[in-house]
Order: structure tokens, then C-alpha cells, then sequence
């Protein structure tokens, strides 16, 4: 405690801060890039005019919010004030769009990576580039925009994600990292920049369509990992800490995405090396060796924070529907005027999962809130699905839930690691589904039927990742790669707690999803019947 009361006085603490979509989660680091204090605000996305977004506003009442926690923290721990900073880093869930014109007017609500109302832009952009534009990519919203006519269009003058405005506001630097930027343009590994024929292209069409502006001029200068992308200016000191005590000057890193952060939290930037961030959404990224055989509509192709190539698998829909029912739960107790601790029920009710049966007894459900691009949906309708021979336990239900959450990101999955045969040496899981030790896991480990390893640091989340990230720029030695700094500087050949997945999982697991496949229709006659 002494220590990291002298590194805070001393303007040495490293201060990561990440935006993911139910929270954001500022984390303090030492010298020894261990974190020693933390804050958090918890906030939620609103479906407005059938748009999925955040106001600017909830942005800076949530930032100032959690670093007003984190300062709280720091004064009970340690009985100081955060004066000075080592260096700061943001972060932030990746992709969608955010439009400001000449003067920094923001032209559209922010769309977030949640929205599936691209589909168009996506097809027609993936055709002339002949490479898979998503739809949550920022380069697919902004064609979309065009496609739909929207006036504010031929305003833009700045293009960027959550984890670049941020970054922009603190420091007046229109920059993100090249993980970050992989998500909103395709990125050329060989230049670790925007795709020069494929930006040539956009140029192309939007010439033709009357825009004068020229899309590399639109996008965000892109930085890798380990170079400094400016300092915290005055005024995004009093931003971040209106009571005036952090003062400006600090280096700060290159923004990130969290896909990105995830990688660095779980010490997977190394080639053959991967991990699943298990939240709100789920995604899946592998750090390739070399290249897929064929563009996937269901795989995307990212990048590590230094530009390596990366394929991610990105559900939409993860614990959302999950986090429901086990609230549904404590509704129930507490009607019967039981005081329920959270942590204890989440506990509870997945370990009783493992109890169920291996194929979730014939129970099925869909934990779709917003579209999944995974399975071709372009809206969501949770549902819970069962015939009248179907073995309706709580065990089954639970199991069925968790199942569920996993089952969009398992069909990409799939096709990455069973038809492109693509190589992985380790699989490390985080996010908020492998809270309840070893059951998370499991399920992760029967749907990949892989080895996954879980680690204690991993609780942290991207707001460590970015924390560490800024380190590496601010400690890194001369030519030191980031994979080597977090090997021996970080987790000293930590891999965490490994388990292997049990076959008659992996067995119950491919029949739940060949249920869950033949029901899609289901689904279907939801989203058509049930109108929003």
C-alpha cells in the first residue's frame, strides 16, 4: 500500500479507461503494471427511432462519473488526491459511427456497433472490395448514409469511434489505434494503414455519387502500439475531473478498440494465440499465421494493436437475455421478502447448469435483443422454446440460457476453426460469463472443443488492457514488441487456470446447435408477427 501511495504522489500511476457497453471502468496501475485502484459507472444503450445509441451527454456524465469513483477509491485507500498521471490511455467497444462537421458538430446520433441496418452498404461494399465489410464497420454505416440519401452526409468532415472521440476530446488529436481503425476501414497488414486501392475505390464511388470530400481525409490518422498519440490537454483534464486536482500534460497512448484491449488483457497478440471477451456481445479473436483461404461473411478480418492480422468472430447478442432471466429470479425471492445477493445467485444458477443434460433436454431459446448478423437476422426477438416432451428442469433452463449466449458466436466459430483449419495454441476466455469460476469456461470449452484458459487478471477487462497498453508506450525499451513486454512484464509466463473441453459437452453442445439451426424459423416468424 506504501508503494502505490509514493507511485500515485509521484505522477507515476498509469490510468486506463474503458467505455464497454454496460459500464465504464477506469482502472489505476503501478510501476509493476498491477492495478491498485478502480472505478466504474454502469450505463445502457437506447433503442431510439430504431436506432441503437448513446447520447454525448451519458458519455461525459459516465466518464466523469467513474473517475470521480476511481478518485474515491484512491482517497480511502491510499488518503490521497490523483494529481499528476504517468501516462492515460481510452478505450472503448468498437466500431459504428460518429459524423462531425467542419466545427465538431456532431451531424447523426451515434450508431452504435449494436444496430444491424447496413445490410445493403455491407453486400455492395464487400463486392467492390472483395473483401467482408460488416455491418457494424464505420465504412458501412457512412455508405449506408449515402445509400439512404441522409443530407448530413456531404457535411462530413470527421469520421471516428467511441475510442477516438474520446481520445479527440482529451486531447485535440483525431488518432485511434490500428486495432481501433480495423473496424472502421479495412487495414493492409504490409503498411499497418487504411487499404490504399480499396480507400481509391470508395473515393471512386463517392465522386460518382456528387461527395467532394475524399474518405482517407474523413478517417482518423492511424497509430500502432507503443507510439504516443499526444498529451491530456487543460481542458481535457477538467473534463475527465472537473474538481480541478488531475492536472493536463501526460502522455497518452493510441485509442482502442475493445477487441483489441481484450487481446492485451489476455496476453494474446502472439500469432496462434486467441481469445473470447464474453459480455453484453461475444466475440472470438484468433491471431493468424496466415491467411484464410476465402472471404467469410461471418468472419472479420481486424488487427492486433500492432497491426497483425487477426479473425474475429463477432456475435451481437451474448448475456443480455441471461442477465434477464436471472433478475426474473431475484424478483421472485425478493417477493417473497428474501434480501438476494447478486453475485451468490449468478453463482447458483450456473453451477446448477452443469446439472442439466448435455444437450439441454430438448429446450431451446434465442437470446437475440438486437439483429445477429451471424445467423441472418436483422432484428431481434428473445425467446424460449420447447416442445411438451421436452425436459423442463431448472438445470436444462439454465444450461439452455448459457448455451444460448455462445451459440451465434459457435456458427462462426465453426467455419474459422473446423473449415478454414485455422491454428490456435491458446484460447483465453474473459468477459462478465466467466465470473462464476469453471462454468463459463466449460461451456466455452465444449463449444470450440478447445483447451480455455481463464485468468485471475482477466476480471480487469479492456480498462486494464488499455492501461497496459499505455505502459508499453510510456516503458517499453528500445525495439521491444508488445508481445514481449506483456510476456515478461506482465504475466511472467502466466497462462491462468486451463480446462479441456469434456466430449460428452462437445457431443451435447453440436446437437443443441443443430436444434437451434432448425429453429431459426422460429425466430423468423417472431421478428415478422411481433412488430417494435
Amino acid at each position: 500500500m506504501g508503494n502505490a501511495k509514493d507511485t500515485i504522489i509521484n505522477g507515476k500511476a498509469i490510468l486506463g479507461i474503458e467505455l464497454g457497453s454496460t459500464r465504464i471502468k477506469g482502472v489505476l496501475i503501478d510501476e509493476h503494471n498491477v492495478p491498485i485502484a478502480s472505478g466504474a459507472h454502469d450505463w445502457e444503450n437506447r433503442l431510439e427511432n430504431g436506432v441503437w445509441t448513446y447520447a454525448l451527454e451519458d458519455v461525459w456524465a459516465g466518464l466523469q462519473d467513474c473517475y470521480q469513483d476511481l478518485a474515491r477509491d484512491v482517497q480511502e485507500r491510499y488518503g490521497v488526491k490523483i494529481e499528476r498521471l504517468g501516462a492515460v490511455g481510452f478505450s472503448a467497444m468498437m466500431h459504428g459511427y460518429l459524423a462531425f462537421d467542419r466545427e465538431g458538430k456532431q451531424l447523426a446520433p451515434f450508431r452504435t456497433w449494436r444496430n444491424t441496418i447496413t445490410q445493403e452498404a455491407s453486400e455492395k461494399l464487400s463486392e467492390l472490395f472483395g473483401f467482408h465489410i460488416p455491418q457494424r464497420w464505420s465504412i458501412a454505416h457512412l455508405y449506408q448514409a449515402m445509400l439512404n440519401g441522409e443530407p448530413h452526409v456531404k457535411d462530413v468532415d470527421f469520421l471516428t469511434t467511441l475510442d477516438g472521440y474520446v481520445h479527440w476530446q482529451m486531447t485535440g488529436e483525431k488518432a485511434v489505434g490500428v486495432g481501433s481503425a480495423s473496424g472502421m476501414f479495412p487495414i493492409d497488414s504490409a503498411t499497418k494503414n487504411y487499404d490504399a486501392a480499396m480507400i481509391q475505390k470508395f473515393d471512386t464511388l463517392a465522386a460518382s455519387d456528387g461527395y467532394s470530400w475524399k474518405v482517407e481525409n474523413l478517417l482518423p490518422k492511424v497509430l500502432l502500439a507503443g507510439e504516443q498519440a499526444g498529451v491530456l490537454s487543460e481542458e481535457g483534464a477538467r473534463r475527465l475531473d472537473p474538481s480541478g486536482a488531475l492536472q493536463s500534460g501526460c502522455p497518452v497512448c493510441p485509442p482502442e478498440g475493445d477487441a483489441g484491449t481484450g487481446m492485451v488483457a489476455t496476453n494474446s497478440v502472439k500469432l496462434r494465440t486467441g481469445n473470447v471477451s464474453a459480455g453484453t456481445s461475444v466475440f472470438a479473436m484468433i491471431v493468424l499465421e496466415k491467411p484464410l483461404k476465402k472471404a467469410h461473411e461471418e468472419i472479420d478480418m481486424v488487427t492486433t494493436p500492432c497491426g497483425d492480422a487477426v479473425a474475429m468472430v463477432h456475435g451481437n447478442n451474448c448475456t443480455s437475455d441471461l442477465n434477464a432471466w436471472v433478475h426474473i429470479f431475484k424478483e421472485f425471492a425478493e417477493s417473497f421478502g428474501m434480501e438476494v445477493d447478486m453475485d451468490r445467485l449468478f453463482g447458483t444458477l450456473y453451477n446448477k447448469a452443469l446439472e442439466g443434460d448435455r444437450d439441454c433436454g430438448g429446450l431451446l431459446s434465442y437470446n437475440y435483443f438486437s439483429g445477429e448478423h451471424l445467423t441472418g437476422f436483422e432484428e431481434g426477438r428473445p425467446l424460449f422454446v420447447r416442445t411438451p416432451d421436452s425436459r423442463f428442469t431448472l438445470a436444462n433452463f439454465m444450461r439452455t440460457n448459457l448455451y444460448s449466449s455462445l451459440a451465434a458466436l459457435k456458427v462462426g466459430l465453426d467455419i474459422l476453426l473446423k473449415e478454414e483449419e485455422v491454428a490456435v495454441d491458446r484460447i483465453t476466455g474473459h468477459g462478465g460469463l466467466f465470473k462464476t469460476k469453471g462454468v463459463g469456461q466449460k461451456i466455452l470449452a465444449a463449444a470450440m472443443n478447445a483447451t480455455v484458459s481463464v485468468m485471475e487478471t482477466a476480471g480487469e477487462g479492456g480498462a486494464w488492457g488499455i492501461a497496459l497498453l499505455a505502459s508499453y508506450m510510456l516503458r517499453k525499451e528500445a525495439d521491444e514488441a508488445l508481445e514481449d513486454y506483456l510476456q515478461n512484464k506482465v504475466f511472467g509466463g502466466d497462462e491462468g487456470v486451463k480446462m479441456d473441453p469434456d466430449p460428452e459437452d462437445v457431443k451435447g453442445f453440436d446437437a443443441f446447435i443443430s436444434r437451434y439451426r432448425a429453429g431459426f424459423p422460429i425466430e423468423r416468424a417472431a421478428i415478422d408477427s411481433l412488430k417494435m
